[in-house]
């Protein structure tokens, strides 16, 4: 089995520090006490995956500050004509990581050495909990093929705690039925994974971890508390945010904030769509080669064993 390109040093990194702009107009923020302090504020940088163009928020950086969570692209939007070939990510393992995949638009293809072969669409929520290792393929789906259309959603990777790292791996798909939902003057959420203002996932996790899709409406405010032990950033789709201390966040930035304080306090004078992600910080080392994540240098160098001698699956298989 040819060692495949892609595991040619690694996907784990990149990462761009932007400056967070101070508001000049008058602030829509109310007080709430123990708001968090920002951290940082990063700017998505555009780049490609295979033949998906993707901006990353981040990879492999700020692990104290976003663990569980350990890389975030978002893919599209891209409009995409009917007939036209597949944006396509070949076939490519995995170990120790679950890359997520959510559908905002559009709808893709996975297939992959665990027998599955299925699309996904608007809304879908998919967990390839790598495990010990496992190959998929990503591709635009069949939908857009046949009628064209947007193309548009998001590969966050969640982290596997050092006992689940050689856990036989497996794949699932969940719906909206699986999903909370909060609707109110302010904004709307889908609570993807954890609880919110008592709407919750039923999404089983190895280890405690939210993911918020939230659209803020006009002059729509949100509070979002938060275990102050607990990492957490939110990340801007489109429109823009007033954060803490009048700190105006761009579509296309994710903010970092500080553990010790509870609350997220948000404001959007103009609406915004944003995602809010975070957890219980693993503490644990992370040591990334490509699309492994594991605790040690002897766990990647096992990965890569595995993976040349087929254990992984046969990629030839897969695309």
């Amino acid at each position: 089995m040819k060692r495949r390109n892609f595991i040619k040093g690694s996907a784990i990194v990149g990462a761009t520090i932007a400056n967070a702009n101070l508001l000049e107009a008058n602030s829509g923020m109310f007080s709430v006490k123990g708001n968090r302090d920002i951290y940082r504020v990063l700017d998505a940088d555009r780049t490609k995956v295979g033949t998906l163009p993707i901006l990353r928020a981040f990879a492999g950086g700020h692990t104290d500050y976003v663990s569980p969570f350990v890389l975030f692209d978002e893919f599209g939007p891209v409009e995409v004509d009917p007939g036209s070939d597949p944006l396509r990510v070949d076939a490519h393992p995995h170990a120790g990581v679950i890359p997520t995949t959510y559908f905002i638009d559009g709808n893709g293809h996975h297939k992959d050495s665990l027998n599955y072969d299925f699309e996904i669409g608007k809304g879908d929520f998919m967990m390839f909990s790598s495990g010990s290792g496992a190959i998929h393929m990503e591709e635009s789906g069949s939908g857009l093929f046949e009628n064209g259309g947007n193309y548009h959603g998001f590969q966050i990777w969640l982290n596997m705690p050092a006992k689940h790292k050689f856990d036989a791996p497996t794949t699932t798909v969940d719906r909206d039925d699986k999903m909370g939902q909060i609707h109110n003057d302010n904004y709307s959420a889908k609570v993807i994974l954890g609880e919110l203002h008592g709407a919750k996932s039923k999404i089983e996790l190895l280890s405690p971890a939210f993911y918020y899709h939230i659209k803020i409406k006009e002059n729509g405010r949100i509070d979002i508390p938060t275990n102050p032990n607990d990492n957490a950033f939110v990340y801007v789709i489109n429109g823009n945010l007033e954060a803490t201390n009048q700190k105006s966040i761009k579509e296309n930035q994710v903010v970092l904030y500080e553990r010790g304080k509870t609350n997220i306090n948000l404001f959007s004078a103009c609406g915004a769509e944003i995602l809010v992600l975070g957890g219980r910080p693993l503490n644990e080392p992370v040591f990334s080669y490509g699309p492994f994540v594991m605790n040690n240098s002897e766990q990647i160098d096992l990965c890569i064993q595995n993976y040349r001698s087929g254990k992984m699956g046969d990629p030839n298989l897969v695309n």
